[in-house]
């Protein structure tokens, strides 16, 4: 009786290991066939991916920076939104994400924002731009924008976090947190556990393109090792970010934050929402049916373009009133 128990018990576990095995095939068959948008530009014996969308006008290119996990596909339904409006934005896979080569260790904030400059040269795209980060991208952006003030026309921060965050203990429970979750995720997703999963790797409503390029992501060993390598480096980038110094309180500043009011979220908003708070020109909007990674997708990402046209209407204003 015992053998035969542990025979059926082997037999399902052959056939469960047969299904998962042809479902991780299958998903890395089709998360292969989808050519990427954008072109790859070169940085210097390194090209990272770049995707611009919408016409070149009078008005400043939006330059966004993805949060953690991801790259340019985060952000393919607001830039499908931006173009709609005759505007002009640009969007990239960091160093080791989406499609772009992987970049030299550690992945700290001065090795991102070197990056981010290497490519705003390299890509002909102009400044000042409309600086667009989501969640840690918050970080990144104001470094840069700290240290390159000539090349910011304005920001529009998506869930972002600031310097002042990672400074509460809260925070670094959530960052050691957040590190075993990649390092978990980097482990998988090299043995290749993760790639059944790749149906469900859009869980912010994207467009087609940018939804096959999510799930491609989402399931890619490579991009897994380095997005815990950029995880790991968290808390230098904030340390490196508040060194750079504040943000200009000339500069037009819209937050968008996204989730209920809770008494944790409410707490989180007051520092979020400082940099609107510092800012001559703020804007502040809550979206309490939207979460953080909806809030960029085609649901809820009008929120963000209205952030853009946010502050080029107070950057026009304040350049025409200059003497």
């Amino acid at each position: 009786m015992l053998r035969r128990v542990v025979r059926w018990v082997l037999m399902l576990l052959a056939l469960l290991a047969v299904a998962w095995g042809s479902v991780a095939v299958a998903a890395e068959v089709i998360s292969r066939l989808p050519k990427a948008r954008g072109e790859m530009v070169d940085i210097g014996g390194r090209q990272l991916r770049l995707v611009c969308e919408g016409a070149k006008g009078a008005s400043p290119t939006v330059w966004m920076e993805s949060g953690a996990f991801s790259g340019a596909a985060d952000f393919a339904a607001i830039q499908q939104k931006l173009a709609a409006r005759g505007l002009r934005s640009c969007a990239y896979d960091r160093a080791g994400m989406g499609y772009s080569d992987p970049g030299p260790r550690p992945r700290d904030g001065d090795a991102i924002v070197a990056d981010m400059k290497a490519l705003m040269a390299a890509s002909g795209e102009t400044g000042p731009y409309v600086l667009m980060g989501h969640s840690m991208a918050g970080l990144y952006l104001r470094q840069f924008a700290a240290a390159n003030p000539q090349q910011v026309v304005g920001l529009v921060l998506l869930d972002a976090v600031t310097p002042e965050m990672v400074e509460r203990p809260e925070a670094e429970r959530f960052a050691a947190a957040m590190e075993r979750i990649a390092q978990f995720g980097a482990v998988a997703g090299s043995l290749g556990l993760t790639k059944p999963l790749y149906w469900w790797g859009d869980r912010i409503g994207l467009p087609p393109q940018g939804r096959a390029e999510k799930r491609r992501g989402f399931i890619s060993g490579r991009q897994s090792r380095n997005a815990y390598a950029e995880v790991r480096g968290w808390r230098a980038a904030a340390a490196q970010a508040a060194a750079a110094g504040p943000l200009r309180p000339e500069w037009p500043v819209a937050v968008i934050t996204a989730g209920p009011r809770t008494a944790q979220m409410s707490m989180w908003d007051e520092v979020r929402q400082a940099p609107a708070r510092g800012s001559r020109f703020p804007m502040l909007r809550a979206l309490p049916e939207a979460n953080h990674r909806t809030m960029l997708g085609l649901v809820h990402g009008d929120a963000a373009v209205d952030g853009v046209e946010h502050v080029l209407r107070h950057a026009a204003g304040r350049a025409a009133a200059a003497p």
